[in-house]
């Protein structure tokens, strides 16, 4: 592998470990629904503003949500629906691992 392949799996792999968690994935989920509020994700995931916090920043350094100020609460969106689509394939993999261990696939 020379060094640009290793940059670029390097940075695909940065992306998949900030959505590997399952709060991450949650919040990525929720907010793939609209806007929401630290207050209200917080809420939702049933943790505190600090940790909440350091989940979207993990998910913000890797370009997946993106946040904006708004007085005195911070609000997010999804930047990047498309890694919705990764859930899916994830899905698909989750599926046909279980139908093998069943002897369902021929």
């Amino acid at each position: 592998m020379n060094a640009k392949d290793h940059a670029r799996y390097e940075t695909l792999a940065h992306v998949i470990k900030a959505m590997a968690h399952p709060t991450r994935l949650f919040l990525v989920e929720e907010l793939s629904r609209g806007e929401r509020c630290v207050l209200e994700l917080t809420g939702m995931v049933r943790a505190d503003v600090s940790t909440v916090s350091k989940h979207l920043a993990v998910l913000k350094a890797a370009a997946i949500v993106e946040g904006e100020k708004r007085g005195s609460n911070v609000y997010y969106r999804l930047k990047m629906p498309c890694v919705l689509s990764f859930f899916g394939c994830v899905e698909n993999v989750i599926e046909a691992s279980a139908r093998e261990r069943l002897g369902l696939v021929e």
